[in-house]
């Protein structure tokens, strides 16, 4: 089910419970301001899921309310993973959903870092 990007923050939603320590993952990297763990249902060899540890449920509402320290760890986070995992001479993909024409499947901020085969075109022509 689509999110509506415009509603106000759910800290039922699972991101929120996976940062209570509430459900578990598999953390790739955590800081003050991030956490990262591999999707449990990837799409793709590498599929790594980068949150902010804010209430923030998409793009537009991170760029408008996060503190700037918020938006570099995040920008600086989704980087380190890569440079980390090894993904840059290969290559990888890093998508954000936001609102439901999106598909948008959590309302709470998520990249999406997908890598380890070829991906193909960003959207079907």
């Amino acid at each position: 089910m689509a999110v509506d990007a415009t509603q106000p923050y759910d800290d039922s939603n699972i991101f929120a419970r996976i940062l209570r320590g509430e459900l578990p993952s598999k953390k790739v990297y955590e800081d003050e301001h991030v956490l990262a763990f591999h999707d449990i249902n990837p799409l793709a060899p590498t599929h790594i899921l980068v949150i902010p540890k804010g209430a923030y449920v998409s793009w537009d509402d991170f760029s408008e309310k996060a503190s700037d320290a918020e938006i570099a760890a995040f920008v600086r986070a989704s980087g380190r993973i890569a440079r980390e995992a090894g993904l840059v001479e290969s290559g990888y993909r890093v998508l954000a959903n936001t609102g439901p024409n999106s598909g948008q499947e959590v309302p709470h901020l998520h990249l999406h870092v997908f890598a380890g085969r070829p991906l193909g075109p960003m959207l079907a022509r």
